[in-house]
């Protein structure tokens, strides 16, 4: 592991021909949860797992934790295989209805879960203050988390994700059922992860907030992927430009940008708008109404 840590060429997950399926009671079959999925997130990026309930996004998550063992296939984290104690060291996790005992206070919890991470001492209660202060919630440490909203609750869960300095996060819905302000806390804390060198995987139904924080998304459907890549390039809308006009001939875009010139808005560019992630991704799912590009936000006119 110690030649592979900090190879930035490494993979933080890589995942080749990933399966698991269920045994149905009774000899009814098995069921397919997940199918052949390969995927590849890179070290120091916010990756997006969308897809409607059942879609695979939760197995795939147990898989990378080694709570379930695949039927077939690999997932590797930061070289090591899934599950083993060299990937554990490396990841924290944040499940999306996190249990913690309801009498013990913020501070209580994160200081029980530091000890079974090896911490204790100095270094403990140092890490646990930091930890309040990063999600916000130092002012609440000491109160009972029977008092805490829901939006606290993810929040010191993800302290708790966080305890052992983990390079990978894998946090499954974690604006889910959270008020506006909380969710906007969360998506925060995701974007320090990043500039921290961090690695996130989340998973979420909320689209509109996976635009905000995702570098690049899967998209998952009945156990297979449908979609992967970068979302400037999933949203793009090719035959459009910024001034709402499709299918632009190179040499009249050139005129454009003279007469743009010679009114006095030299700094113009043309370029590519995006349709909303929320049209893209029901327009990829099977048998879903067709989306025009014109209902998107500042679409076509």
């Amino acid at each position: 592991m110690g030649s592979e840590k900090n190879r930035p060429d490494v993979p933080a997950v890589e995942i080749r021909e990933l399966t698991k399926h269920y045994a149905l009671h009774w000899r009814r079959g098995r069921l397919l949860a997940l199918e052949d999925l390969n995927l590849e997130v890179r070290q120091g990026e916010v990756f997006g797992l969308l897809g409607p309930n059942g879609s695979g996004k939760s197995t795939t998550m147990k898989l990378l934790l080694g709570l379930v063992a695949p039927t077939r296939g690999t997932a590797r984290i930061f070289g090591e295989n899934a599950g083993s104690m060299a990937a554990r060291r490396r990841l924290g996790f944040l499940p999306e209805n996190p249990y913690f005992p309801a009498f013990l206070s913020g501070r209580e919890v994160l200081r029980y879960y530091g000890k079974l991470t090896g911490l204790s001492g100095r270094s403990l209660e140092l890490r646990l203050e930091s930890l309040l202060e990063l999600v916000d919630l130092k002012g609440a440490g000491d109160r009972r988390l029977r008092t805490y909203s829901k939006g606290m609750l993810q929040r010191i869960g993800l302290a708790q994700a966080l305890l052992h300095d983990p390079d990978l996060l894998l946090l499954d819905e974690p604006t889910a059922g959270v008020d506006p302000v909380g969710s906007r806390q969360i998506r925060d804390l995701m974007r320090m992860l990043k500039s921290q060198g961090k690695t996130v995987i989340f998973s979420s139904h909320l689209l509109e907030q996976v635009e905000e924080v995702a570098d690049r998304v899967a998209i998952l459907h009945q156990g297979r992927k449908l979609r992967e890549g970068r979302l400037e390039d999933l949203l793009e809308v090719p035959d459009e430009t910024v001034i709402r006009v499709r299918g632009l001939k190179p040499e009249t875009e050139a005129r454009l940008r003279e007469v743009l010139a010679e009114a006095g808005h030299a700094d113009a560019v043309p370029g590519r708008p995006r349709m909303r992630l929320e049209d893209y991704f029901i327009r990829e799912m099977p048998g879903a109404p067709a989306v025009s590009p014109a209902s998107a936000p500042g679409g076509a006119r």
